[in-house]
């Protein structure tokens, strides 16, 4: 079942049809198989069809749509009109690449990395794959959100490919994670591809704002948190050195 904004899409184009095309409701009802044009849709209906469906969500249906059912003339407009997710968010941190790395990718200690992480529980190492399950701190209504996650990351090409392996919402989410060198630092970027089971509480469209407005955010957590630990190794490795006394001084 394909769901729009919590209903279902099929009652939505079955609502277009009755209200602008004359649908017999009670003849769709019986024969929820049947093609438009057997329920009596004409060329005109059609073209009304089209028009609402445009209007309301930018989506064009094809001119031998007619053959369609109610059903698959859903699942149609849904497809266009809710295109999987993908976002792309970035930032420069200024460290060294070896340190941005290193740090973020050290997932047992992401609760220190992240603000929204309140448990990392390492389930299996192979070479550089790691799988885990994170659990975030309550939401507003109480909920905290768990799932087992696994990414692999490649040294040299300063790469990470991850996936959740428990999807809840998600039909599928998969994270790349880029590293490069710029001036001024390293360059961090995360990029996004998902899109929602017909019963997640959002689409597709709501979770890339709320990804892209939740990314903006810990970024720049992670830039200030880095960028701290990078300066804590600097001084670290190179202490200044105060004025050094000589005989002279204390005579």
């Amino acid at each position: 079942m394909t769901v729009t904004h919590g209903r279902p899409m099929t009652a939505e184009i079955t609502d277009i049809l009755v209200a602008h095309c004359g649908l017999d409701a009670d003849a769709a009802a019986r024969a929820p198989a049947a093609s438009l044009e057997e329920l009596g849709m004409d060329s005109l209906a059609l073209l009304e069809l089209s028009a609402v469906v445009a209007d309301r969500w930018q989506v064009s249906i094809p001119e031998q749509a007619g053959h369609l059912s109610i059903p698959a003339v859903a699942d149609l407009v849904a497809n266009r009109a809710d295109p999987p997710g993908h976002t792309e968010n970035s930032v420069v941190i200024d460290a060294p690449l070896a340190v941005v790395w290193e740090v973020t990718n050290d997932v047992a200690n992401w609760t220190e990395l992240f603000t929204e992480y309140a448990v990392v529980e390492i389930l299996h190492r192979d070479g550089h794959t790691v799988r885990f399950r994170l659990t975030m701190y309550p939401d507003e209504n109480g909920v905290s959100w768990s799932w087992v996650s696994e990414r692999t990351s490649d040294p040299v090409s300063r790469q990470v490919r991850a996936h959740r392996v428990e999807t809840g919402p998600f039909e599928y989410m998969r994270i790349h994670w880029r590293y490069t060198e710029e001036d001024g630092g390293t360059r961090m970027t995360w990029t996004q591809d998902f899109a929602m089971k017909p019963t997640a509480p959002v689409d597709n469209a709501a979770m890339t704002e709320r990804i892209n407005t939740n990314s903006v955010i810990q970024l720049a957590v992670i830039k200030d948190r880095v960028e701290r630990i990078a300066r804590q190794r600097a001084d670290q490795a190179h202490p200044a050195t105060g004025d050094e006394s000589t005989e002279a001084d204390d005579e």
